[in-house]
């Protein structure tokens, strides 16, 4: 019986995807899904704390925060209720590269919905005593990150195999940093990053695309001068190097990785198919060895970050002080075989399978669908298909992986960092 997952026809059957560019440059795509009841909306900024500098490294975040403390249509308690009372949701989020405002809001709705959105990232009062309340909130949410240790983890590790380029930055910024901000300051990386050539509307539900564009249109007012972004400067992979630092913890944490591939790298599906068989879910060879077989962490898992012109690629574990040597040597054991001996041509197919289905159980909403849309405008410049994305996950060959595995896991450049529990 063939595998129903090798065809993924489903998801692409009742969803419409189309195009637009405004005269002012703001791109609009969409995919409209006729038998569902809502929509959702969300407004990317091509901008996070990637574009900052060391000065202002907190920026695109702590602006994130500022734009929900008032407009010049709306004051706080309205933006907050201008959703909810109609049963809607309004949020937003910072990566390195991007910023996202979204909503989701049932069809009916979709008009107030931009409208809110438009409002928000056109319109921000930003006020000074607003400002000084809201360094209080980052800076606890800056503190309750550093009381995440396999969250935090991460931001050194990035730390480190980023260092010399603004990819080292955390997107909390620094507590110094966050403390110094100035409304002039916001104003200032407003009328840089958030000009409308900078913008991407994505939805996806039930709304015509006429319908979206129009609403945009009429929503979307101010114009900004088109942002010139300078050249994103190339990373290169380290020497090896291991870093430990004690931290008021009762557990050891370890990420041990490298510089990987960017979004764009002709390796990205075969990339994709490596982690999967290698560190993702309970079925990973990592998981079934350190987890399974010795019982050394309750998480441990491989990770690909790809973004425009580089990416990482580690692995972390969680588990007591006395296992960190032997978590370590499991680790690099199961990459050295990974790197030696060919996968099975089973072990490929049902890591396939795996990733394929992955992907479809992560599209059965219109939220997902919107992310999809957002990100794949502002990587690639168009929308992907997910047969598309299957022929190029089909394609991957034993040897593909095997020539990731060669490129990679080069122990000589992993960079290693350690958390371990404090005396006291």
């Amino acid at each position: 019986m063939p595998n129903p997952i090798n065809k993924i026809p489903s998801p692409e059957i009742s969803a419409t995807y189309q195009k637009s560019v405004l005269p002012n440059g703001i791109r609009i795509v969409s995919e409209e899904i006729p038998h569902v009841k809502s929509v959702s909306i969300g407004f990317w900024i091509d901008s996070g704390s990637r574009n900052e500098t060391e000065t202002n490294n907190g920026i695109s975040h702590f602006l994130e925060h500022m734009v929900f403390k008032g407009t010049e249509h709306r004051s706080t308690q309205q933006i907050a209720r201008s959703l909810e009372s109609v049963g809607g949701y309004l949020n937003a989020f910072t990566t390195k590269e991007h910023t996202c405002y979204y909503a989701r809001v049932l069809d009916e709705f979709t008009e107030l919905g931009i409208d809110v959105l438009s409002d928000l990232i056109q319109f921000p009062l930003l006020p000074e005593k607003e400002i000084e309340k809201e360094k209080k909130v980052v800076l606890e949410e800056i503190k309750n990150a550093e009381d995440d240790p396999d969250d935090l983890i991460h931001d050194y590790f990035e730390t480190d195999i980023y260092s010399g380029n603004s990819l080292r930055f955390p997107v909390l910024g620094t507590s110094q940093n966050v403390s110094g901000f100035r409304r002039k300051d916001l104003l200032t990386y407003v009328d840089e990053r958030y000009s409308p050539g900078n913008i991407v509307v994505a939805a996806a539900g039930n709304v015509p695309h006429v319908k979206l564009v129009e609403l945009v249109q009429k929503y979307f007012v101010r114009h900004r001068k088109p942002l010139h972004l300078p050249p994103r400067s190339r990373i290169s992979r380290g020497k090896k190097k291991m870093q430990e630092f004690r931290k008021p913890i009762q557990q050891a944490h370890i990420c041990t990785g490298t510089v990987g591939y960017s979004v764009h790298s002709k390796h990205r599906f075969p990339a994709l198919v490596m982690n999967t068989l290698l560190g993702d879910g309970m079925s990973s060879r990592l998981f079934q060895n350190i987890r399974e077989r010795y019982g050394f962490a309750y998480s441990v898992y491989s990770f690909l970050n790809m973004m425009r012109g580089t990416g990482s690629f580690g692995v972390y574990v969680g588990t007591d002080k006395k296992h960190v040597h032997d978590s370590l040597e499991l680790i690099f054991v199961e990459l050295e075989k990974l790197k030696t001996k060919p996968i099975s041509k089973a072990e490929l197919q049902r890591t396939k399978a795996q990733l394929k289905g992955n992907m479809l159980l992560g599209l059965e909403s219109t939220s997902a669908r919107m992310m999809r849309l957002g990100t794949g405008e502002l990587y690639f410049g168009e929308f992907t298909t997910l047969e598309t994305i299957a022929q190029h996950i089909d394609s991957v060959t034993i040897d593909d992986v095997s020539e990731i595995t060669r490129h990679l896991f080069k122990q000589d450049e992993f960079s290693t960092i350690v958390f371990t529990p404090s005396e006291n």
